[in-house]
Protein backbone atom coordinates (compact mmCIF):
# COMPACT_ATOMS: atom_id res chain seq x y z
CA UNK A 1 0.00 0.00 0.00
CA UNK A 2 2.67 2.30 1.03
CA UNK A 3 4.60 1.75 -2.93
CA UNK A 4 1.34 2.55 -4.15
CA UNK A 5 0.60 5.79 -2.36
CA UNK A 6 4.68 6.72 -3.20
CA UNK A 7 3.67 5.72 -7.09
CA UNK A 8 0.55 8.27 -7.34
CA UNK A 9 2.33 10.49 -5.08
CA UNK A 10 5.43 10.74 -8.02
CA UNK A 11 2.56 10.81 -10.18
CA UNK A 12 0.88 13.59 -9.46
CA UNK A 13 4.05 15.66 -8.85
CA UNK A 14 4.67 15.13 -12.78
CA UNK A 15 0.97 15.87 -12.92
CA UNK A 16 0.90 19.23 -11.31
CA UNK A 17 4.16 19.95 -13.29
CA UNK A 18 2.65 19.39 -16.22
CA UNK A 19 0.03 21.51 -15.30
CA UNK A 20 2.18 24.49 -14.06
CA UNK A 21 4.26 24.79 -17.07
CA UNK A 22 0.85 25.37 -19.08
CA UNK A 23 -0.06 27.97 -16.94
CA UNK A 24 3.05 29.60 -15.96
CA UNK A 25 2.59 32.24 -18.83
CA UNK A 26 -0.90 32.75 -19.15
CA UNK A 27 -4.64 32.77 -16.75
CA UNK A 28 -5.47 29.35 -15.79
CA UNK A 29 -8.68 28.16 -17.29
CA UNK A 30 -9.43 24.82 -15.98
CA UNK A 31 -12.44 23.93 -18.36
CA UNK A 32 -10.01 24.51 -21.12
CA UNK A 33 -6.96 22.57 -19.22
CA UNK A 34 -9.59 19.44 -18.81
CA UNK A 35 -10.76 19.16 -21.59
CA UNK A 36 -6.94 19.23 -23.76
CA UNK A 37 -6.13 16.62 -20.91
CA UNK A 38 -9.13 14.30 -21.89
CA UNK A 39 -9.43 14.98 -25.74
CA UNK A 40 -7.69 13.39 -28.78
CA UNK A 41 -4.87 14.92 -30.76
CA UNK A 42 -2.69 14.98 -33.26
CA UNK A 43 0.16 15.13 -31.33
CA UNK A 44 1.43 13.78 -27.91
CA UNK A 45 2.26 16.44 -25.40
CA UNK A 46 4.42 15.75 -23.09
CA UNK A 47 5.33 18.87 -21.35
CA UNK A 48 5.88 22.87 -21.66
CA UNK A 49 8.84 24.25 -20.52
CA UNK A 50 9.29 28.18 -21.05
CA UNK A 51 6.24 28.63 -23.17
CA UNK A 52 7.50 26.26 -25.91
CA UNK A 53 5.76 22.79 -26.17
CA UNK A 54 7.40 19.42 -26.33
CA UNK A 55 5.54 16.78 -28.25
CA UNK A 56 5.50 13.69 -30.06
CA UNK A 57 4.44 14.49 -33.48
CA UNK A 58 2.51 12.28 -34.93
CA UNK A 59 1.44 11.44 -38.94
CA UNK A 60 -1.68 13.09 -40.44
CA UNK A 61 -2.77 11.09 -43.25
CA UNK A 62 -5.50 13.59 -45.50
CA UNK A 63 -7.24 12.49 -48.11
CA UNK A 64 -9.14 15.59 -50.25
CA UNK A 65 -10.05 16.06 -53.60
CA UNK A 66 -9.04 12.53 -54.50
CA UNK A 67 -5.20 13.19 -53.49
CA UNK A 68 -3.43 11.88 -50.58
CA UNK A 69 -1.51 13.86 -48.48
CA UNK A 70 1.03 12.63 -45.19
CA UNK A 71 3.08 14.84 -43.43
CA UNK A 72 3.96 15.00 -39.65
CA UNK A 73 1.84 17.03 -37.13
CA UNK A 74 4.98 19.04 -36.04
CA UNK A 75 4.03 20.99 -39.37
CA UNK A 76 0.96 23.05 -38.18
CA UNK A 77 3.40 24.30 -35.16
CA UNK A 78 0.39 23.30 -32.41
CA UNK A 79 -1.78 24.88 -34.52
CA UNK A 80 -0.25 28.16 -34.83
CA UNK A 81 0.56 27.30 -38.51
CA UNK A 82 -1.37 25.88 -41.88
CA UNK A 83 1.06 23.56 -44.20
CA UNK A 84 -0.15 21.97 -48.01
CA UNK A 85 -3.32 24.08 -47.46
CA UNK A 86 -4.71 22.45 -44.10
CA UNK A 87 -4.68 23.46 -40.93
CA UNK A 88 -5.75 22.85 -37.54
CA UNK A 89 -9.56 24.53 -36.59
CA UNK A 90 -9.29 27.10 -33.13
CA UNK A 91 -12.07 28.11 -31.54
CA UNK A 92 -11.34 31.85 -31.33
CA UNK A 93 -11.16 32.30 -35.53
CA UNK A 94 -13.18 29.06 -36.43
CA UNK A 95 -16.43 27.41 -35.51
CA UNK A 96 -16.70 25.63 -32.97
CA UNK A 97 -17.41 22.43 -34.62
CA UNK A 98 -14.41 22.00 -36.46
CA UNK A 99 -12.07 23.02 -33.09
CA UNK A 100 -9.04 20.51 -33.22
CA UNK A 101 -10.12 19.18 -36.13
CA UNK A 102 -7.89 19.66 -39.43
CA UNK A 103 -9.35 21.64 -41.68
CA UNK A 104 -8.78 23.40 -45.78
CA UNK A 105 -7.23 26.41 -45.05
CA UNK A 106 -6.68 29.40 -47.44
CA UNK A 107 -3.06 31.44 -48.14
CA UNK A 108 -4.48 33.46 -44.99
CA UNK A 109 -5.27 30.56 -42.92
CA UNK A 110 -8.96 30.76 -42.99
CA UNK A 111 -11.25 28.14 -43.20
CA UNK A 112 -12.38 27.48 -46.77
CA UNK A 113 -15.91 25.48 -45.33
CA UNK A 114 -14.37 22.39 -46.22
CA UNK A 115 -12.90 19.43 -44.15
CA UNK A 116 -10.74 16.82 -45.49
CA UNK A 117 -11.59 12.80 -45.06
CA UNK A 118 -8.95 12.63 -41.82
CA UNK A 119 -7.01 9.11 -41.79
CA UNK A 120 -4.04 10.66 -39.27
CA UNK A 121 -2.61 8.84 -36.07
CA UNK A 122 -4.08 10.50 -33.65
CA UNK A 123 -3.05 10.10 -29.82
CA UNK A 124 -5.99 7.73 -29.15
CA UNK A 125 -5.05 5.79 -31.89
CA UNK A 126 -1.62 5.62 -31.07
CA UNK A 127 -2.60 4.50 -27.38
CA UNK A 128 -4.44 1.58 -29.48
CA UNK A 129 -1.43 0.19 -31.19
CA UNK A 130 0.47 0.43 -28.25
CA UNK A 131 -2.02 -1.15 -25.65
CA UNK A 132 -2.35 -3.87 -28.87
CA UNK A 133 1.18 -4.70 -28.74
CA UNK A 134 1.85 -4.95 -25.19
CA UNK A 135 -1.15 -7.81 -25.05
CA UNK A 136 0.48 -9.28 -28.07
CA UNK A 137 3.77 -9.05 -26.71
CA UNK A 138 2.63 -10.82 -23.27
CA UNK A 139 0.11 -13.68 -25.11
CA UNK A 140 3.48 -14.60 -26.95
CA UNK A 141 6.10 -14.27 -23.89
CA UNK A 142 3.72 -16.55 -21.99
CA UNK A 143 3.20 -18.79 -24.94
CA UNK A 144 6.99 -19.15 -24.92
CA UNK A 145 6.95 -19.39 -21.24
CA UNK A 146 4.52 -22.43 -21.38
CA UNK A 147 6.60 -24.34 -24.28
CA UNK A 148 9.50 -24.96 -22.27
CA UNK A 149 7.75 -25.26 -18.50
CA UNK A 150 5.55 -28.11 -20.07
CA UNK A 151 4.52 -30.37 -17.13
CA UNK A 152 5.17 -27.76 -14.55
CA UNK A 153 3.40 -25.25 -12.73
CA UNK A 154 2.98 -21.87 -14.35
CA UNK A 155 5.71 -18.90 -13.43
CA UNK A 156 5.47 -15.04 -14.12
CA UNK A 157 3.86 -14.10 -17.16
CA UNK A 158 2.54 -17.60 -18.00
CA UNK A 159 0.69 -17.34 -14.00
CA UNK A 160 -0.79 -14.10 -14.47
CA UNK A 161 -2.45 -14.69 -18.31
CA UNK A 162 -3.60 -17.83 -16.80
CA UNK A 163 -5.76 -16.51 -13.91
CA UNK A 164 -7.14 -13.98 -16.63
CA UNK A 165 -7.96 -16.76 -18.68
CA UNK A 166 -9.65 -19.12 -16.05
CA UNK A 167 -11.15 -15.73 -14.38
CA UNK A 168 -13.28 -14.95 -17.81
CA UNK A 169 -14.02 -18.44 -18.41
CA UNK A 170 -15.21 -19.75 -15.19
CA UNK A 171 -16.71 -16.45 -13.33
CA UNK A 172 -17.95 -14.87 -17.05
CA UNK A 173 -18.40 -16.94 -20.07
CA UNK A 174 -19.63 -20.53 -18.65
CA UNK A 175 -21.98 -19.02 -16.34
CA UNK A 176 -23.65 -16.68 -18.91
CA UNK A 177 -23.37 -18.32 -22.15
CA UNK A 178 -22.92 -22.30 -21.30
CA UNK A 179 -20.31 -25.30 -20.57
CA UNK A 180 -21.37 -26.33 -24.66
CA UNK A 181 -20.38 -22.60 -26.44
CA UNK A 182 -18.60 -20.62 -24.15
CA UNK A 183 -15.25 -21.96 -25.89
CA UNK A 184 -16.01 -20.24 -29.18
CA UNK A 185 -16.74 -16.78 -27.65
CA UNK A 186 -13.67 -16.69 -25.16
CA UNK A 187 -11.13 -15.33 -27.54
CA UNK A 188 -13.34 -11.99 -27.72
CA UNK A 189 -14.28 -12.24 -24.24
CA UNK A 190 -10.22 -12.03 -23.10
CA UNK A 191 -9.44 -9.27 -25.86
CA UNK A 192 -12.40 -6.84 -24.78
CA UNK A 193 -11.37 -7.82 -21.11
CA UNK A 194 -7.38 -7.03 -21.40
CA UNK A 195 -7.86 -4.06 -23.81
CA UNK A 196 -10.45 -1.92 -22.06
CA UNK A 197 -8.53 -2.86 -18.54
CA UNK A 198 -5.15 -1.80 -19.74
CA UNK A 199 -6.36 1.15 -21.72
CA UNK A 200 -8.10 1.96 -18.60
CA UNK A 201 -4.75 1.71 -16.66
CA UNK A 202 -2.64 3.09 -18.65
CA UNK A 203 -4.99 6.27 -18.96
CA UNK A 204 -4.19 6.81 -15.10
CA UNK A 205 -0.47 7.74 -15.72
CA UNK A 206 -0.14 11.11 -16.70
CA UNK A 207 3.22 10.63 -19.02
CA UNK A 208 4.45 8.84 -22.22
CA UNK A 209 2.83 6.09 -23.35
CA UNK A 210 0.21 6.59 -21.14
CA UNK A 211 -2.34 9.34 -20.38
CA UNK A 212 -4.57 9.19 -23.43
CA UNK A 213 -8.15 8.66 -22.31
CA UNK A 214 -8.77 6.15 -25.11
CA UNK A 215 -11.76 4.47 -23.19
CA UNK A 216 -12.95 7.64 -22.32
CA UNK A 217 -13.19 8.57 -26.10
CA UNK A 218 -17.18 7.38 -27.55
CA UNK A 219 -15.63 6.22 -30.80
CA UNK A 220 -13.96 4.29 -28.82
CA UNK A 221 -16.49 2.51 -27.19
CA UNK A 222 -18.84 2.32 -29.15
CA UNK A 223 -16.47 0.19 -31.88
CA UNK A 224 -16.52 -2.14 -28.53
CA UNK A 225 -19.98 -2.28 -28.49
CA UNK A 226 -20.93 -3.07 -32.18
CA UNK A 227 -18.56 -6.03 -32.00
CA UNK A 228 -20.58 -7.37 -28.79
CA UNK A 229 -23.89 -6.48 -31.23
CA UNK A 230 -22.47 -8.03 -34.24
CA UNK A 231 -21.46 -11.21 -32.85
CA UNK A 232 -24.22 -11.36 -30.73
CA UNK A 233 -27.24 -11.12 -33.88
CA UNK A 234 -24.69 -13.82 -36.05
CA UNK A 235 -24.53 -16.12 -33.66
CA UNK A 236 -27.87 -16.15 -32.29
CA UNK A 237 -30.08 -19.24 -32.97
CA UNK A 238 -33.90 -19.26 -34.36
CA UNK A 239 -35.72 -19.19 -31.25
CA UNK A 240 -33.98 -15.70 -30.32
CA UNK A 241 -35.20 -13.93 -33.01
CA UNK A 242 -38.63 -15.72 -32.97
CA UNK A 243 -38.86 -14.83 -29.04
CA UNK A 244 -38.21 -11.11 -30.67
CA UNK A 245 -41.14 -11.07 -33.04
CA UNK A 246 -43.28 -13.71 -31.25
CA UNK A 247 -42.85 -13.52 -27.54
CA UNK A 248 -44.16 -16.48 -26.08
CA UNK A 249 -46.29 -15.96 -22.77
CA UNK A 250 -47.58 -12.44 -23.66
CA UNK A 251 -50.87 -12.14 -24.53
CA UNK A 252 -51.98 -11.67 -28.16
CA UNK A 253 -53.09 -8.12 -27.92
CA UNK A 254 -49.77 -6.71 -27.07
CA UNK A 255 -48.63 -8.56 -30.38
CA UNK A 256 -51.44 -7.34 -33.02
CA UNK A 257 -52.97 -5.85 -34.55
CA UNK A 258 -50.28 -3.06 -33.30
CA UNK A 259 -47.05 -4.72 -32.47
CA UNK A 260 -46.55 -3.38 -29.16
CA UNK A 261 -43.65 -5.98 -27.83
CA UNK A 262 -42.20 -7.12 -31.08
CA UNK A 263 -41.44 -3.23 -31.59
CA UNK A 264 -39.71 -2.77 -27.84
CA UNK A 265 -37.88 -6.32 -28.52
CA UNK A 266 -36.32 -4.40 -31.50
CA UNK A 267 -35.70 -1.82 -30.04
CA UNK A 268 -33.76 -3.35 -27.11
CA UNK A 269 -31.55 -4.71 -29.97
CA UNK A 270 -29.98 -1.42 -30.27
CA UNK A 271 -30.20 -0.41 -26.60
CA UNK A 272 -28.41 -2.67 -25.17
CA UNK A 273 -25.09 -1.78 -27.09
CA UNK A 274 -25.97 2.15 -26.87
CA UNK A 275 -25.52 1.07 -22.69
CA UNK A 276 -21.87 -0.75 -23.09
CA UNK A 277 -21.05 2.57 -25.23
CA UNK A 278 -21.91 5.05 -22.86
CA UNK A 279 -21.48 3.28 -19.72
CA UNK A 280 -17.66 2.68 -20.05
CA UNK A 281 -17.17 5.81 -22.03
CA UNK A 282 -19.16 8.10 -19.23
CA UNK A 283 -17.48 5.84 -16.44
CA UNK A 284 -14.10 6.40 -17.41
CA UNK A 285 -14.40 10.31 -18.42
CA UNK A 286 -16.12 11.01 -15.50
CA UNK A 287 -13.08 9.84 -13.45
CA UNK A 288 -10.30 11.79 -15.12
CA UNK A 289 -12.40 14.99 -15.01
CA UNK A 290 -13.04 14.57 -11.18
CA UNK A 291 -9.32 14.09 -10.63
CA UNK A 292 -8.53 16.90 -12.92
CA UNK A 293 -10.80 19.31 -11.21
CA UNK A 294 -9.60 18.78 -7.72
CA UNK A 295 -5.81 19.81 -9.17
CA UNK A 296 -7.44 22.56 -10.87
CA UNK A 297 -8.34 23.49 -7.48
CA UNK A 298 -4.36 24.29 -6.14
CA UNK A 299 -4.43 26.47 -9.29
CA UNK A 300 -7.73 28.20 -8.92
CA UNK A 301 -6.68 29.62 -5.62
CA UNK A 302 -3.46 30.20 -6.65
CA UNK A 303 -4.04 32.77 -8.72
CA UNK A 304 -5.28 34.67 -5.89
CA UNK A 305 -2.48 34.38 -4.01
CA UNK A 306 0.61 31.95 -4.07
CA UNK A 307 0.52 30.91 -0.61
CA UNK A 308 -3.27 30.26 -1.02
CA UNK A 309 -2.51 27.91 -2.98
CA UNK A 310 -0.14 26.24 -1.51
CA UNK A 311 -1.92 26.42 2.03
CA UNK A 312 -5.19 24.72 0.31
CA UNK A 313 -2.91 22.31 -1.68
CA UNK A 314 -3.07 19.18 0.37
CA UNK A 315 -7.02 18.71 0.70
CA UNK A 316 -7.77 18.69 -3.24
CA UNK A 317 -4.31 16.32 -3.69
CA UNK A 318 -5.18 14.26 -0.77
CA UNK A 319 -8.52 13.66 -2.37
CA UNK A 320 -7.06 13.57 -6.08
CA UNK A 321 -4.89 10.61 -5.00
CA UNK A 322 -7.88 9.19 -3.28
CA UNK A 323 -9.83 8.97 -6.82
CA UNK A 324 -7.08 7.78 -8.42
CA UNK A 325 -7.09 4.56 -5.71
CA UNK A 326 -10.67 4.46 -6.70
CA UNK A 327 -10.19 4.88 -10.77
CA UNK A 328 -7.39 1.54 -10.46
CA UNK A 329 -10.87 -0.08 -9.02
CA UNK A 330 -13.07 1.25 -11.43
CA UNK A 331 -10.31 0.30 -14.13
CA UNK A 332 -11.29 -3.16 -13.60
CA UNK A 333 -14.86 -2.65 -13.29
CA UNK A 334 -15.68 -1.68 -16.35
CA UNK A 335 -13.59 -4.14 -18.26
CA UNK A 336 -15.54 -6.36 -15.85
CA UNK A 337 -18.81 -5.02 -16.68
CA UNK A 338 -18.46 -4.52 -20.11
CA UNK A 339 -17.31 -8.34 -20.61
CA UNK A 340 -19.92 -9.42 -18.45
CA UNK A 341 -22.83 -7.96 -19.97
CA UNK A 342 -21.21 -9.15 -23.68
CA UNK A 343 -21.44 -12.42 -22.59
CA UNK A 344 -25.01 -11.64 -20.93
CA UNK A 345 -26.03 -10.73 -24.45
CA UNK A 346 -24.25 -13.78 -26.33
CA UNK A 347 -25.98 -16.09 -23.80
CA UNK A 348 -29.20 -14.55 -24.62
CA UNK A 349 -29.29 -15.72 -27.81
CA UNK A 350 -29.19 -18.82 -27.52
CA UNK A 351 -31.93 -20.82 -25.81
CA UNK A 352 -30.48 -23.81 -24.23
CA UNK A 353 -28.19 -23.29 -21.32
CA UNK A 354 -25.58 -25.61 -19.91
CA UNK A 355 -26.61 -25.75 -16.04
CA UNK A 356 -23.00 -26.93 -15.01
CA UNK A 357 -21.38 -24.74 -12.76
CA UNK A 358 -17.16 -24.13 -13.13
CA UNK A 359 -16.34 -26.01 -9.81
CA UNK A 360 -17.80 -29.37 -12.26
CA UNK A 361 -15.36 -28.55 -14.97
CA UNK A 362 -12.55 -29.32 -12.79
Amino acid sequence: MKRILLLLTILFSLQLSAIASDVKDAPFDPGQMIMEHIGDDHSWHIFTYKAKHISIPLPVILINDGKIDVFMSSRFEHGHAHYKGYGIGLLDIHAEKVKGKIICVDDNGQWTGETPFDFSITKNVLMMFIVSGIIIGVVFRAKSIAKKRVGKSPKGTQTIIEFVILFIRDDIAIPSIGLKRHGKFMTYLLTAFCFIFLSNIMGLFPFFPGGANLTGNIAVTLVLAVFTFIITQFSANKAYFTHIVNMPGVPWWLKFPIPIMPAVEILGLFTKPFALTVRLFANITAGHIIILGFLSIIFIFGAQSPALGYGVSPIPVFFAIFMSLLEILVAFIQAYVFTLLSAIYIGMAHEEHAEVTPKEIA
